[in-house]
């Protein structure tokens, strides 16, 4: 059998689910929580130009949180379009 090299995430996963810290939950709750992976698909490309500071700065933020600037713009862009 070809043995497989997991990622850090993976085996992140991997260990937490070994360790009984997933549980099951109801046909109806998870198919809310697929319906909103869902919904917030990414399906369509922007490119934008935007001012040189204001890139390291949404850099810096997203950098702060955890999360890649690519990210963190889309959820900024996701929000305002929800208001």
């Amino acid at each position: 059998m070809r043995r497989v090299k997991l990622t850090k995430q993976e085996k992140a996963v991997e260990n937490a689910l070994v360790q009984g810290e997933y549980v099951d939950v109801s046909k109806k709750e998870f198919d809310s929580i697929a319906n909103a992976i869902a919904l917030r698909r990414k399906d369509a490309v922007l490119n934008i130009r935007i001012n040189s500071k204001d890139l390291h700065n949404i850099k810096r933020k997203a950098k702060k949180l955890g999360v890649k600037y690519q990210t963190f713009i889309s959820e900024m862009l996701h929000r305002l379009a929800e208001v």
